[in-house]
């Protein structure tokens, strides 16, 4: 009696085991599969001058560059000739960055640096005081600092050079301060806006059920398959941060259509896990055909007596290959051909209905297809209606 109440035990703390693991498998956290409406980054650009460059920056005929370091200099209070101005240490670029949700002022956020000029490498150069605009035009951060290339670019007077990685695009890390904050909040509001990455309707129908779950009370509503409203409580509208804490830790198991994509430049075929086939038999071979050429001297027997001028010499084929016939000795060139044909012989495959991926993928190892075969197999698949998915060629 005791040794099986010890096995009911263990079966019982392994089913468990089990079901936690199935749990943490499968599902995810709504804040990996949406969003909250209004919380999102912002996009910042401006136009830059990189200083410092060994002789790599923009040529002499970048108009452009020329006109922005003359303004420069003349605000700086220099006067200078703009057609006595060298720009071989200077190089024109354009600055981005990302504001996060929430920047404040002050906040330091990375900068990327691109090059728009001929210059061939930003390395070892500066970035001057560059105002980063909105869409709106207006200044929200300043960046200014010394560029990170990943790479460099080397070269002679005569051509030839090694160029690593890409020299004419750099970083600076925390090189941007924040001079005017974004209008974001989330405090006070009575409804929150959950916008999956990924519309399904399903997905949006499990979202709403675990919310409602949660706080034990209908407060979450689909609006459509990439929506659910979320209506906060009275009680917690001065507490909107913590509801929002608590919504994005919820955990779901997220639906998806059944597709595979694949990309014929690269022979790479993602196959998604819903997809599923109809009973379908399946046999591919390849038919491959090598012709190797290979050219040879034909040389006369010793102290042959040489052909009379002008006499034409005949190339007769035969089945053991070409014979020159020429009255004499002649040198001639032969060219000798050979023919291989081979054709793979692979089964015919059946493949019964409702199998699964892992099902599927075994089944076509076992016939030896390659990743390129697959594409060909599939689109055949789909072809003949037993493809149960989307198939999308990237």
């Amino acid at each position: 009696m005791k040794r099986k109440s010890t096995l009911m035990r263990s079966i019982c703390l392994i089913t468990l085991m089990l079901l936690f693991i199935c749990t943490d498998v499968f599902a995810a956290r709504i804040k990996d599969v949406a969003s909250i409406q209004g919380v999102r980054t912002n996009q910042l650009v401006g136009y830059g001058l990189v200083v410092g460059l060994n002789g790599t920056g923009d040529k002499s005929g970048t108009g452009f560059t020329i006109q922005s370091l003359g303004n420069m200099i003349e605000r700086l209070g220099v006067h200078v000739d703009k057609s006595s101005i060298s720009v071989k240490n200077v190089a024109a670029v354009m600055v981005t960055a990302t504001v996060p949700p929430f920047a404040k002022t002050g906040n330091k956020i990375d900068v990327v640096i691109s090059s728009i000029g001929d210059a061939k490498s930003l390395q070892g150069g500066t970035l001057l005081l560059t105002p980063l605009r909105g869409v709106d035009r207006k200044v929200y951060a300043l960046s200014q600092g010394a560029l990170s290339v990943g790479g460099f670019a080397a070269g002679g007077g005569g051509g030839g050079g090694v160029t690593k990685n890409h020299p004419t695009v750099g970083r600076i890390s925390r090189g941007a301060t924040v001079e005017r904050e974004i209008p974001m909040s989330v405090q006070g509001k009575d409804e929150l806006i959950i916008a999956l990455s990924n519309p399904d309707f399903t997905t949006a129908t499990r979202v709403r059920r675990v919310i409602n779950r949660k706080f034990e009370q209908s407060l979450a509503k689909t609006i459509d398959s990439g929506t659910v409203k979320v209506e906060v409580p009275e009680k917690f509208r001065q507490q909107v941060v913590e509801v929002v804490a608590t919504l994005e830790n919820l955990q779901i198991t997220p639906d998806s259509v059944a597709k595979v994509i694949m990309n014929e430049k690269t022979g790479t075929v993602v196959v998604g896990e819903n997809v599923r086939i109809s009973t379908v038999a399946v046999a591919h071979g390849n038919l491959s055909i090598v012709i190797k050429e290979q050219t040879s001297v034909s040389q006369p027997a010793p102290f042959a007596p040489a052909p009379p001028k002008g006499t034409e010499i005949e190339q007769l084929e035969t089945e053991d290959g070409p014979i020159v016939v020429a009255p004499g000795g002649h040198t001639v060139v032969v060219t000798d051909s050979d023919l291989v044909v081979e054709e793979e012989q692979n089964q015919l495959l059946l493949i019964p209905g409702g199998s699964t991926i892992g099902e599927l993928v075994r089944a076509l190892n076992a016939i030896g297809v390659t990743p390129r075969d697959l594409i060909t197999i599939f689109q055949a698949i789909k072809a003949a209606g037993a493809l149960h998915a989307e198939l999308e060629i990237i």
